[in-house]
């Protein structure tokens, strides 16, 4: 136990890093996740059978296939099919950060988050009741204006539980962009691996640290629930 606490003191600003780049990594995926989300959730819904065809082929293809598979799609296949039209990505180094990486990552993650999340908020639409939607429209307000002022807000009181875990999931799948050199926890917890020549405590401590984000980010999401239902 001594020799962790040893090892912590001298490689936490790693794990820090690290972290602070795995948090912002889950961030910007669940954020864009739900933006995209809502337009996937809405087309599926839609009475248009095109729009509900392609929300539908979107969803199935990218929760079919691993996550692991579309990271590499992004990262590798993409740069080297647009090269082929002659578009080249600038390397741009921000703060150490490989920004093109980074974006990198952040759009395969949000894809696959996406598919996920559209199924949460389409769920979340169809579990407010019609009435809602009857009564939106007897006052005068669009289908459009009813879904956005209405609708929407109570679906996502409703399934913030949903998002939460959403979030939590991205946060430990993250763990899988460090085989694209992103420097998160696993990146550097490898990294700490090559210095010091030790396979077990290394990976402790990242699992530690994963721990500590997802268990604060419960607590947070748990918070914020009660207080919904308090101003309910």
């Amino acid at each position: 136990m001594v020799h962790i606490f040893d090892f912590i003191t001298q490689y936490y600003k790693l794990y820090l890093a690290g972290a602070g780049s795995t948090v912002l990594i889950s961030f910007f995926t669940v954020i864009f996740g739900v933006i995209l989300g809502v337009f996937f959730a809405l087309m599926k819904m839609s009475k248009n059978k095109i729009l509900k065809y392609i929300s539908s082929a979107f969803i199935e293809i990218v929760r079919g296939t691993p996550l692991l598979v579309q990271v590499m799609i992004l990262f590798y296949g993409l740069p080297t099919v647009l090269q082929e039209y002659g578009i080249q990505f600038p390397e741009i180094d921000m703060m150490g950060i490989d920004f093109v990486a980074f974006v990198s990552v952040i759009i395969a993650l949000t894809i696959n988050s996406t598919a996920y999340i559209a199924e949460i908020i389409r769920g979340g639409i169809q579990s407010i009741d019609k009435g809602q939607m009857e009564a939106a429209r007897c006052l005068g307000l669009s289908n459009k204006l009813a879904m956005r002022k209405i609708i929407i807000p109570q679906a996502i009181k409703n399934i913030l539980p949903a998002l939460g875990n959403e979030f939590i999931t991205v946060i430990k799948e993250s763990a899988i962009v460090s085989i694209v050199g992103i420097k998160e926890i696993m990146f550097n917890a490898r990294v700490i691996t090559g210095m010091t020549f030790e396979f077990f405590i290394p990976y402790i401590v990242a699992a530690i640290v994963y721990f500590i984000l997802t268990f604060v980010l419960s607590k947070l999401l748990g918070y914020a629930e009660r207080r919904m239902k308090v101003s309910d």
